[in-house]
């Protein structure tokens, strides 16, 4: 790659939970000697992702390649963070050759393409592609709005309607906005799930776009990278529900951070979680814990009632044993008092 070459980047965009930080461990971990770079941008106090991620850390994608921007939409925030953080990337030694951004999953994807327009790197950097990950069971379900049915009918009764939440306005742009979909836990959603899903995913998207089924991460990179695709030339054809907006903000969704001690039983603190997703309708909460007589660090996952959880690594000598957990929810929804109660049990 010569200085006047256009350093590519593949923006990875998806809903909370849909495997983004799979994928892109994968990729690093399949990189077929392209050094790559990470810049991770999460929605809350708490990297997770971005610690998960170096955890997965290879030559040819070092620790110190990967980069977070916690706490902020890295599209709202373009000159503070987003630039100098790009630009710190382009500045190593030995210089990456393609990087990828990992998106929170409340974000819009096209103000960030916008971002690329930015003078300070729109002559070095192009956007090679758009991927957006879905999970084909929470697609298949419908999760996107209240009533998906009752949606559609009074859209295509009347246009001029929106019945939609900011759930479904978010899926919506990220496939708008995507150059391939990734159709995530097929396994999950069975056949049937899988083919609603597509069939939802092409309703939605203003074009035709490959959409692929890949379990954990598994993707030949050779397919989502490479593209060429100079994103941020072809805005227009990348609709958006918020295109008319002069910004964007996330006031609709909220994140608390929740400190607890050491738990005497993954099972019962995964049992709090799944009861607290099912009575306060969260999000998504993810996180850290230690468990009495372990050594080993727990990493948490949790999408609404799905919660996942395992041993990653030991805690370091100097590190806290700790449990910190970020929990995400919609704004209306979200009682910090009620998740610590539920959490603490």
């Amino acid at each position: 790659m010569t200085d006047l070459t256009k350093l590519p980047v593949t923006v990875i965009t998806g809903f909370l939970g849909s495997g983004k930080t799979t994928l892109i461990s994968h990729l690093m971990q399949n990189s077929g000697g392209k050094r790559l770079a990470v810049l991770v941008n999460e929605f809350g106090d708490v990297g997770v992702d971005g610690e998960m991620l170096k955890g997965c850390a290879i030559p040819d994608c070092p620790a110190e390649n990967i980069m977070e921007l916690a706490n902020g939409c890295i599209c709202c925030t373009v000159a503070d963070d987003f630039i100098p953080t790009i630009e710190a990337l382009m500045a190593m030694e030995p210089r990456p050759e393609h990087i990828l951004i990992e998106t929170s999953g409340l974000a819009l994807p096209k103000p960030l393409l916008k971002a690329f327009d930015w003078p300070d790197i729109r002559s070095r950097i192009t956007v090679d592609g758009v991927i957006a990950v879905a999970d084909a069971e929470a697609v298949a379900a419908g999760r996107f709005a209240p009533n998906v049915a009752a949606v559609d009918a009074q859209r295509a009764a009347d246009d001029s309607i929106d019945h939609e939440t900011p759930l479904s306005e978010v899926f919506e742009d990220q496939i708008s906005c995507a150059d391939i979909v990734l159709l995530t836990k097929p396994d999950l959603a069975g056949p049937e799930g899988v083919a609603t899903a597509r069939a939802t995913i092409e309703a939605e998207a203003p074009r035709k776009l490959p959409i692929i089924e890949v379990a954990e991460g598994a993707v030949d990179p050779r397919v989502i990278l490479g593209l060429e695709a100079a994103a941020e030339d072809d805005l227009h054809d990348r609709p958006s529900h918020h295109d008319d907006a002069h910004d964007h903000d996330h006031d609709d969704f909220e994140s608390v951070v929740v400190e607890l001690p050491e738990q005497a039983d993954p099972a019962i603190l995964a049992g709090r979680i799944e009861a607290l997703a099912r009575s306060q309708n969260i999000l998504r909460v993810k996180g850290y814990a230690a468990v009495q007589g372990k050594p080993m660090r727990l990493l948490v996952q949790a999408v609404g009632a799905r919660v996942r959880h395992q041993y990653d690594r030991p805690w370091g000598a100097d590190e806290p044993r700790a449990t910190r957990l970020v929990v995400i929810a919609e704004h209306d929804d979200i009682d910090p008092r009620a998740i610590r109660a539920a959490l603490e049990g």
